[in-house]
Parts: C-alpha cells; structure tokens; sequence
C-alpha cells in the first residue's frame, strides 16, 4: 500500500503552535507512507492540486490530511482525491487544529502530539478498504413545522419552487409571534398588514397542505424518506363546516377563558376564534372552560351554529405524511418573568411584559388599541422600560443576548408617544444594541424625536407607591440612584427556546444547546442544516432573531430543500453497520439500543438474527459497542482498525 501524507500550515492557525516541517518528517518513517510534505493551505486550490497531482505521481492508495476538523473540510478532500482516481473512503485526516493548536501552547508538545495524531491516522488508513454508495429514491415532499413568520416564508418559497409542502401548526393559527404585534421596526409598518397577505398566500396555495392545531407525534426514516405521524387536537369543532362566522364566539356564555393570543390580558370566551385575520379562521373549543364539557349542561354553540360544526364528541385523530426533507421553524418562547420577584412580576398588576404592551397597543387587541393599566383601566403617563429582563443575566441562566429587545423597545417608546402625546417615556438599559439597517437611527428617533429618556443602568426593585409604583435603579453614567415614579412598568423580556424543543429534537434527532435551542451544522457554513441529513432550520428556533433574519433563514432553508430535491436520486453513506451472521446470537440488544430503529430482527434459518436496514443506519456505532458478541462492526471504524489506532499511540 502506497499512502500520502499532507500536513497543513492552515496560516497561522496551525503552524503558530505546530511544526508542519517536522510533522511530516516524522510522518516519512511511518509504514506504507511513500511521501510526507507540509503546505500552507491543503484545503485551497493550489493545495487540493498539490495531492491530486501526488497520488498520480506516486501512485498512492490512500491519503492522509493533517489540518482542521472533518466537520469542515473532509468531504472536500473526499471529492479531491476522488478526482485523483482514489476511491473517496481511502482518505483519513487527522484533527491538529481544534485538538492540537488551538488548545496547547507548548509548540514541542504540539508538535509531537500532531505527530501521533497522523500516526494513528495512517495506521488506520492502512486497514480502511474502497466503500460504495447506494443510491435511492427520494420523496418530493416537504414538511415545515411552525407558522411563525420563518415557517411561512420557507412554505411559500417551496411552494413557489413546485414542492408539495406540509405545513404544520400547534396553535390554531399561522402567524407566530409576529401576528400578535401592532407594528415593526425601524420602518414602523403594520404588522398584520405584511404579514396578513402571507398568511392568505398560505391558505390559498394548492401546494401547501396546513396542519393548524396539531403536533408532530413521531418521525422516522432518512433523507428522502421520512414518515411523520401529525397528531390533529381535538377542536370539538368540524373544521370541514366551521365557516368562521363568529356566532358561537357571541352567543357562549362562559366569557372567563383564558385569552392566550392577547398574551392572557383580559379573557375571551371558551370557544374562539383567536384574532380576526387567523388563518384557518376557525374556531376552537377551550375545554378547560367550556361548560358543556365539564359538567354536559350549555351547549348553546351547538345550537346557534348555522352549520353544524360542534362536535363535542370529537377526539384526536393521528395522521401519516411521507416526506423527503423537514424544515424546523418552531420559533421561541419568552422568558418566565416571574423570577424577577423584585420587579414585582406575576404580583402587581401593572408590571407587565413586553408582549402584552403589544396587544394594548394593537387596535386588535383587548382594548382596541387604547393604552389602559390593567388594573384600573385608566391611561398612563409615566411609562417605565425595563430592558434585559431575561437576557444577558448570568443569576438566571440566560448569559446571551436576546438581539432585538432594545430595537422593540424604542418602538414601543415611539408608538406610546403616538397614542398618549403627553405621555413620557423611561427606558433603563445596559447598552443599547441596534446593529441592522436603520436600527441605529431608529433608537435615536425614539430618544430625540420623541423624548424617551434613557437611563443606563439596572433596576433593583419596582414597588408600590399609592397608584403608582416607584422603579429604582442605578444610573451609572451620573453615578447616582434613579428613583422614577411610574404608572405603568413594561418589562423588555428575553427570548427563550420554544417549549417542547428538546423533546422535538429526539424525535428529529437533531442536536440542541443547554438552553433549547437547536444547533445549525456549522455556525458558519452550516447555518440552516443540522446534524442529521435533510432537516433543516429556520428561524428563532436556532437562536433569537428579528424578524427580518427569521425571514431570510427561512427562504435559506427552502433554497436548500430545492437543492436537495433537484436531484432524482441521493446517494447514502456506506459507513453504516453490517452484521456477521455466524456471530450473531439473536440477542436483540442491538435492536433496543439503535436510537434510529435500524437494526431488526429477521429469522434466518429457524434462528434470530440481527439486520441492520442500511438506508434508515447513520453509523452512529451504538450497536458495534453493544452487541456483546462483537457480531456488528462499523464499516470505516471496526475494532480492527480503532485497535490500530490505539497501539500506535501506545507505540509512540
């Protein structure tokens, strides 16, 4: 076997701690290696030519790369040395970036690690064997979970491109976040006018099929073939009659239900339509309140309804979607403000949250747009903004910034001057942060335009004063203690990731941060694809964003399903895990510890013997360690070869 080995410089990100010289030396005396040289960038044209033209030169079997993560660059050494007329899994690199330069300093001791690094890499390689991928047929239908205004943007860019598109909703209404905003920043634009039209682009597409009021019960299989069983709540309404007319809304007597579209200020009535744009305009049965189903009396809805839609026996029903690609736009959650007891949270009345000033300000909303204290319902003059309520505040586990606090914030400094002319507006901030376009300009408006009075510095307690409350804090540009006298307090709260997110991520077998939210493949290069092939992301589900980014996000994750659907057929790794028969014993362990349901039992000759189904396999190696027989290797990494690895280690 005749094998290459190249150590790259990668600038100074490698050869600031490491000498590649001296790597590749050591590389010369390894067995099987025919040449051994350090470039400057292998990852680069000039580099990637460098190898193609030495497997020619030397006739090599296999290549070895010494550089940065696989993540990053292994399928582009793949594809080159492919090129150079080497089977693609003939390659082995060794990681001398992240576990070697970028986190020693001694550069002997680098050099000398990296040395072993590309030691096992070779030992390794020399064991490794040509694989083939399989190809197979791939399902033209997408999936997009979540109606936020990420979801939407990726179902109408599907659409749009001839997908047939599966849309799927938990509440009974598209629109996300985004619909319960009166307007948006910087350009002040009403929000249900911009997103409105969307929502009924949405509902009139023939390629988008809308699943509102439902979740995602289970999802199996593999790019190009997923099967997703959508769990339909019940609504107790037939949504085939229900034509939206708002009838039973008028004539329900149980009013005291919990009205969760205007952010639970004020209540609504147990059966509901959620807002006036809603999309499907339907209505829905709040059965916590409903008097006919907690104790059989009422049934007025039922009555009054001109088309008989209330259904008040109607239970959940599962339905089976065949897709070949996902798109996760399940958006955000925000931050349990109650934990701020300080600021009186939960306890006064008029110490609320920033969403819930939205619907105050909305002409939609519960007070039809008038600005009223929710405890007496009389106007306020004195306003108080209380920012990063949620968000960079390491004493509540939420170091990171939630971006677009301080952008709402001055626009709902600006929109109160508008309803409330003498009104006067306090905003208590840590920094401001307004990166976008007009962003800056935008917050400076809200200070010079229309008066808001910035106070940099945190509050340490809000407390009742009569009617009023007093917020103190520090101001520590003066230096001093503010004490503000306030009719209304509005809490700028963090975002948060969507409740549920970790346990949806298991069923998408994604990976996700400590907090929730899903984590992108690469947070440069990957930014909509994850970890597992053909689910993407889109949206404030992979991190706070506004809402021009959640836009973008989603049409760069419907760019990548089109991509991936312009092919007729993919092609799946082969580094997945084959079962020797003789070896097999039945066990079926292996069955029960495959996190991706690849492994069945089959009989074969009167016995029970394990199958791996090759297509749904992700080589993720749980069974190679679990069958107790060692009847189940992993193509590319048998015990062999990880032996290998491991007494070259131990022989250097």
């Amino acid at each position: 076997m005749k094998i290459g080995v190249f150590v790259c410089h990668c600038g100074s990100n490698i050869a600031g701690a490491v000498d590649p010289a001296k790597v590749a030396e050591s590389a010369r005396a390894l067995p099987d290696v025919v040449i051994a040289t350090d470039t400057l960038y292998a990852c680069s044209e000039p580099g990637q030519q460098g190898i193609i033209d030495a497997v020619k030169e030397y006739e090599l079997d296999g290549v070895v790369v010494a550089s940065c993560t696989p993540r990053m660059h292994e399928a582009t050494f793949r594809r080159a040395v492919e090129r150079a007329g080497i089977n693609r899994y003939m390659f082995e690199m060794a990681n001398i970036r992240e576990h070697v330069s970028w986190i020693g300093k001694d550069k002997e001791a680098n050099t000398n690690k990296a040395a072993e690094l590309v030691g096992m890499a070779v030992e390794k390689l020399r064991r490794d064997r040509p694989l083939i991928p399989k190809q197979f047929d791939i399902n033209k239908r997408v999936m997009i979970i979540g109606g936020g205004v990420a979801g939407i943007q990726a179902a109408l860019d599907c659409a749009d491109g001839g997908l047939e598109v599966i849309l799927v909703e938990k509440t009974s209404s598209i629109g996300g976040k985004m619909a319960k905003l009166d307007k948006t920043f910087p350009t002040v634009d009403c929000s249900s006018c911009i997103l409105g039209p969307r929502m009924v682009d949405v509902a009139q597409h023939p390629n988008i099929t809308l699943y509102a009021y439902s979740e995602i019960e289970s999802i199996s299989g593999y790019v190009g073939n997923f099967q997703a069983n959508i769990r339909k709540k019940t609504t107790y309404v037939d949504w085939e009659l229900c034509t939206g007319c708002g009838l039973c809304m008028e004539k329900c007597p149980s009013k005291k239900s919990t009205d969760h579209f205007n952010e639970k200020v004020g209540v609504t009535t147990a059966i509901n339509i959620p807002f006036p744009q809603a999309i499907p305009k339907k209505a829905v049965i709040d059965a916590e309140f409903c008097t006919k189903l907690i104790k059989g009396k009422c049934g007025v809805c039922a009555k009054v309804c001109p088309s008989k839609a209330i259904k008040y026996e109607m239970e959940d029903e599962v339905v089976t979607e065949n897709v070949g690609a996902v798109v996760v736009a399940t958006g955000f959650d925000l931050f349990d403000y109650s934990v701020y007891g300080e600021y009186g949270a939960g306890k006064y009345p008029d110490v609320i949250t920033s969403l819930q000033y939205e619907r105050l300000l909305s002409a939609s909303g519960p007070t039809g747009g008038h600005i009223k204290r929710p405890s007496d319902g009389k106007e306020p003059k004195n306003i108080v903004f209380i920012q990063c309520v949620g968000s960079r505040d390491k004493s509540v586990d939420r170091p990171y910034c939630s971006g677009f606090c301080c952008m709402y914030t001055a626009k709902q400094a600006i929109l109160t001057k508008d309803h409330i002319p003498d009104s006067q507006s306090y905003v208590f901030y840590m920094d401001i942060r307004s990166p976008g376009k007009m962003y800056d300009e935008f917050t400076r408006r809200a200070m010079e335009e229309y008066g808001a009075r910035y106070i940099r510095g945190r509050v340490a307690m809000v407390y009742p004063k009569g009617e009023k409350y007093i917020v103190r804090g520090a101001d520590t540009l003066m230096g001093t203690t503010a004490e503000i006298e306030a009719d209304l307090v509005v809490l700028a709260v963090g975002a948060e990731a969507a409740k549920g997110s970790p346990q949806l991520a298991e069923k998408l077998r994604i990976s996700y941060d400590k907090y929730g939210f899903f984590m992108e493949g690469h947070p440069k290069l990957k930014p909509v694809e994850t970890n597992t092939a053909g689910v993407y992301l889109a949206g404030a589900c992979q991190g706070p964003k506004d809402i021009p980014s959640s836009v973008a996000q989603g049409s760069a994750a419907a760019a990548k399903v089109l991509g991936l659907f312009s092919k007729d057929k993919l092609e799946s790794d082969p580094q997945v895990s084959h079962v020797e028969i003789k070896r097999c014993v039945g066990c079926g362990k292996c069955v029960e510890t495959c996190p991706f349901g690849a492994v069945k039992l089959v009989d074969f000759r009167g016995m029970p013997k394990a199958e791996v189904i090759e297509t749904v396999c992700q080589g993720c190696g749980i069974c190679a360690v679990t069958c107790p027989q060692g009847a189940i290797q992993l193509e590319h990494f048998t015990d062999n070869q990880i032996l290998a690895e491991v007494n070259a280690l131990c022989r250097s």
